[in-house]
């Protein structure tokens, strides 16, 4: 966790306890940096899991084996190891994720695919199984933690720890989400996005849980961007110990499903926003609100162009009102747009209209918009009745500052 606090940066929530979910942390020392980067939690038997995966091709063992298991539906530990990701270090770095599975697996006497872990930090440096094998040990021995220590635990270049929770009726029944996520950049995601992880005390199917984390996910963390790379490590994964007593949820149709659902996917979003404001080197939260399009996902995808651009981005830090480099984002995005009917604005005033800037266009409320810490982007491409909002940050030299540094 870096010492400066991004000044978009959220104070950590009273996350309840989920019964069922017990989480830990000690001290691996996979870097020399004096704290807990380990994180150990234990979970209940009947615990259902589901997860969203990185598509990057040369992703770690622990995101293939995580792929793999999370299919079998059940789980009773996850272990999320900070300062180094395992990732592109071949059979080595296998060898330490399954000795950490079959460790752990021991511990508990359950099936080695009911552990799940995750690392992040730098590529290419296989996990140290010595300093693996002592963390474990170390977390098995600890006092149970805090959501907030966990979550500072995962964290890597974040400036602050993210959480977030919500409820929902399920029948006469209150179930209660917990989560928290670690990212700050190399955020771009395709099917997921950085380490997140959501707790809930509902009974859920297997099946229905990954449902509804797939499609939160879609309209959530696929709708954010720092820099436009995606990890070899993304993953978020949703666990459901049943401990609230529920009647087991299978589907939306079912008494309080469309409301769990619902549940989840708000805290899929704060935790999206919260790893943007997070964004290395970030002064600025944007949105980017595209609609006119012909399709949702033609609208996502052209939102996704604009927040990417690093012209915009720059823009956005220098407070320059430069629609220009928006008309040019919109046309390079590879989705269906007509220069004739493009509308674009900032802060709910409009600078263009039907691809004309407009004639009595006063640039003075969108300067003294872009001023400000969180900021909208508007575009209409007057085509049909897609839409979508995607959300990013401006880019500034501390995002040079940190990844310059970051291996140190």
């Amino acid at each position: 966790m870096s010492d400066a606090v991004s000044p978009l940066a959220s104070p950590f929530p009273a996350l309840p306890a989920i019964a069922g979910v017990t989480p830990r942390v000690a001290r691996a020392g996979y870097k020399d940096w004096g704290r807990c980067d380990l994180t150990y939690v234990e979970l209940d038997e009947g615990t259902a899991v589901a997860g969203v995966f990185t598509r990057n091709v040369c992703c770690s063992s622990e995101v293939e084996l995580g792929r793999q298991n999370v299919a079998q539906g059940a789980a009773r530990a996850l272990v999320v190891n900070a300062g180094n990701s395992n990732a592109f270090t071949g059979y080595r770095g296998r060898e330490a994720v399954e000795a950490i599975m079959d460790q752990v697996a021991t511990h508990l006497g359950c099936a080695r695919e009911a552990v799940f872990v995750s690392s992040t930090g730098v590529i290419g440096v296989p996990l140290p199984k010595d300093k693996a094998r002592a963390g474990i040990e170390a977390a098995l021995l600890a006092l149970p933690c805090t959501w907030e220590e966990a979550a500072n635990t995962i964290g890597t270049t974040d400036t602050f720890a993210k959480g977030a929770t919500a409820t929902a009726i399920v029948g006469d029944t209150t179930v209660t989400l917990s989560a928290i996520i670690k990212g700050s950049g190399m955020i771009a995601p395709d099917m997921a996005t950085m380490l997140g992880y959501i707790f809930t005390d509902a009974a859920v199917s297997p099946a229905f849980l990954q449902e509804c984390l797939s499609a939160a996910n879609q309209r959530t963390f696929s709708c954010i961007t720092v820099d436009s790379d995606t990890s070899t490590s993304d993953t978020v994964m949703a666990f459901a110990t049943g401990k609230a007593g529920n009647a087991p949820l299978t589907s939306r149709d079912d008494v309080g499903g469309e409301a769990f659902a619902a549940a989840l996917e708000q805290v899929c979003r704060e935790l999206a926003h919260l790893v943007v404001k997070d964004g290395e080197g970030a002064q600025k939260f944007i949105a980017v609100a595209v609609s006119g399009a012909v399709s949702d996902e033609s609208a996502r995808r052209v939102g996704l162009a604009i927040a990417n651009s690093p012209l915009v981005k720059t823009a956005i830090a220098g407070e320059d009102a430069n629609w220009g480099r928006v008309v040019m984002a919109v046309g390079k995005a590879g989705e269906p747009a007509d220069r004739d009917r493009l509308s674009i604005g900032f802060g709910g005033t409009w600078a263009a209209k039907d691809g004309q800037p407009l004639a009595d266009y006063d640039e003075a409320p969108v300067a003294a918009h872009l001023k400000g810490r969180e900021i909208s982007i508007e575009v209409d491409l007057g085509l049909g009745q897609g839409r979508a909002t995607v959300w990013t940050c401006d880019l500034t030299h501390g995002y040079i500052s940190i990844n310059a540094d970051y291996r140190s």
